[in-house]
């Protein structure tokens, strides 16, 4: 980027356009522009209907000098066609996508294109992308999928991203850099900060603490160890992984910043590579770093057009705002009695929410966005936001409970905010909260009754790996859950109890299947209810991560415990809350040694029947490789369960 290149240069769309909710009567659509937009949306039905994206379905929110989201949901007077390939272009000053976003466009076509799908018969889900892990970005199996021009019936009916889209609370050096300079190239919106040793933003992105070391921003305090070690120290998880906290994301513009950069390719032209002044052995993880970048930014353009093309539905887990968010009653109240915690807590729900959860369901935003539009007003003369209104939205946000959504398709896909509405622990503060409240799992059954059947989107497996749930156990016993991410259904007896009882409920559905992420590694359960002949059947299918896995030794010794401790004659299955479940493992197809739990990363693949009920479950591999394939056991291959023979 030549540094005499004017903002009158930049590019109309920084972002997008991102395909979210879409019905029969419907288009909800996310953009970025470096300017407001007065956009045209053109589909290819019968005579070419073009639709001027007026303020009655665009909405338009500053976060910069020269960035503005547009948050458009189009209503149509006639339904859209089922099962039918739809393209459609978004004209901005008489120009279509081709001409301004032509890496959006596959092949031979001239423009983008969608197919609204009658019922979910196929779908893609994952958690888990991480831009500097060491791997290849799982949601360009899906832009392969899609450049071979399947036919409408045979693309996916959606993407279903259960958590961690984004990683504020793990950032590389070079990441964090380019967060800075986009931030200045914008201009986007500083704000003030009380509680911290730094005063504002631009104080921060300035200060020789601001890479590697945010926890020497906090106030020298010892009652404020608890905080430095949450949101910056790094503090050690000797099981499972160690956390590397030290570029936490602190201000709005940072994380909205960061969301641009992960999922467009455009943003990445306006900045230059540029290393900030580091000691030696920082400066080497920052080169290694910035090294692992080089890949995730090479296939942003596969990415961004496979969210131009499937309707892309999301809900967030922990590390989109930050790690362990919520995971026990004191972390709440360590973390919200604090200004500066509860700021960067809350600048990272504010950014989720214009750039997932609004998408999702843009009816339950409405005040939130009136907030957020009076917020960014207040940035008019100084480019600062006011710290007293900003306080407030994110007062609001915290108690906000709209999150989670049900979508209207067949089968009915509920989709769980397992973060916000926690069933705190009244004995132990120090206790994991269950992932869900009386209130939400008295909403959730009301949800499910009468339907056949249901896809349920649960952040956090319900059924796990029963020697990791114990193992975190006995962590929490012993009072450090937080080393162990004891984030599991099973941690809380009363909302363990609560959703194994929903599943045997007699109108709720007759067959489930559970999509769920986090763990950063894929497997396949099924579950039945034991004595129970007419009892509905559960499917609980994990993929994650999309750019991230699990410490491969650790887990084959993980997966190897597992089969030997908790066999289908052990006593230990007597210990665990869902001894009136028979849980069956299905096998991945190349696994080696009878491993049932596989490492790899990419997105999961399912096909459902008529029915509701799943046919096929694949793991598609980021790494090139055939796709894997659960599979039934046999009868004589089972070490748990007889069961169907091999598909």
């Amino acid at each position: 980027m030549s540094a005499a290149l004017s903002q009158e240069h930049l590019p109309p769309v920084l972002a997008g356009p991102m395909l979210r909710r879409i019905e029969a009567r419907r288009l909800v659509f996310w953009l970025v522009g470096s300017r407001r937009l007065a956009p045209t949306l053109r589909l290819s039905l019968e005579g070419g209907d073009e639709y001027p994206l007026g303020a009655d379905c665009c909405r338009v929110i500053p976060f910069g000098r020269h960035a503005y989201l547009h948050l458009i949901d189009l209503r149509l007077e006639t339904s859209l066609p089922l099962d039918q390939q739809i393209d459609y272009d978004l004209l901005i000053d008489g120009a279509g996508i081709a001409e301004w976003a032509p890496h959006l466009i596959y092949g031979e076509a001239s423009q983008p294109s969608f197919v609204l799908r009658s019922r979910i018969d196929q779908l893609l889900h994952g958690s888990c992308r991480k831009p500097h892990y060491p791997a290849d970005d799982g949601l360009l199996c899906a832009d392969r999928l899609l450049a071979a021009g399947p036919a409408p019936e045979q693309r996916p009916a959606l993407l279903m991203l259960s958590g961690d889209q984004v990683y504020t609370d793990d950032v590389a050096g070079p990441m964090l850099r380019a967060i800075h300079q986009l931030i200045a190239r914008l201009g986007l919106f500083d704000e003030r900060l009380d509680g911290a040793v730094v005063s504002d933003s631009r104080a921060l992105y300035a200060h020789p603490a601001g890479y590697y070391h945010r926890a020497d921003l906090l106030p020298a305090l010892e009652s404020n160890e608890t905080l430095r070690e949450r949101f910056f120290g790094g503090a050690r998880k000797p099981i499972f992984t160690s956390s590397n906290a030290e570029n936490h994301l602190v201000t709005l513009a940072e994380v909205l910043a960061m969301y641009l950069l992960v999922w467009s390719p455009v943003p990445w032209t306006l900045i230059e590579s540029q290393i900030p002044v580091l000691a030696p052995k920082k400066a080497e993880r920052y080169r290694l770093e910035e090294s692992r970048l080089e890949g995730f930014r090479a296939g942003l353009p596969g990415a961004a057009r496979v969210f131009a093309h499937l309707p892309t539905l999301m809900i967030f887990d922990d590390h989109d705002i930050t790690d362990d968010w919520n995971l026990s009653a004191q972390w709440e109240q360590t973390a919200y009695g604090h200004p500066f915690s509860k700021r960067i807590i809350g600048n990272a729900l504010l950014a989720y929410m214009l750039c997932q959860g609004w998408g999702n369901d843009p009816a339950a935003f409405a005040e939130l966005l009136d907030r957020t539009e009076s917020l960014a007003a207040t940035a008019a003369d100084d480019n600062t936001l006011n710290s007293t209104i900003l306080d407030g939205l994110i007062d609001r946000l915290i108690t906000f409970n709209r999150w989670q959504y049900v979508l209207p398709t067949t089968p009915a896909l509920v989709v769980l905010d397992t973060r916000t509405r926690r069933w705190r622990s009244e004995i132990n503060l120090k206790r994991p909260s269950g992932l869900l409240d009386w209130e939400a799992l008295s909403e959730l059954q009301q949800d499910l009754l009468d339907h056949p059947s249901a896809i349920i989107v649960s952040p956090a497996p319900v059924f796990g790996v029963k020697l990791i749930e114990t193992v975190q156990r006995v962590f929490s016993w012993l009072g450090h859950p937080l080393l162990v991410d004891a984030e599991n259904w099973m941690a809380h007896r009363g909302a363990a109890q609560v959703i194994l009882n929903i599943f045997r409920h007699s109108r709720t559905p007759g067959s489930y299947v559970i999509l769920s992420g986090d763990v950063h590694y894929s497997f396949v359960y099924e579950v039945l209810i034991r004595h129970r002949q007419q009892g509905p059947k559960i499917w609980q299918i994990t993929s994650s991560g999309i750019k991230n896995e699990f410490p491969r030794r650790l887990l084959d010794v993980f997966d190897r415990l597992n089969r030997w401790l908790y066999s289908p004659r052990s006593p230990l299955n007597w210990f665990t809350k869902r001894r009136p479940m028979k849980v069956m493992p299905r096998t991945p197809e190349h696994s080696k040694a009878g491993e049932r739990l596989w490492n790899s990363a990419g997105l999961g693949q399912v096909f459902f029947d008529l029915e509701g009920r799943p046919t096929r479950i694949f793991q598609l591999n980021a790494n090139g490789t055939e796709p894997t394939e659960f599979l039934e056991e046999r009868a004589d291959e089972a070490d748990e369960h007889p069961v169907a023979r091999r598909v």
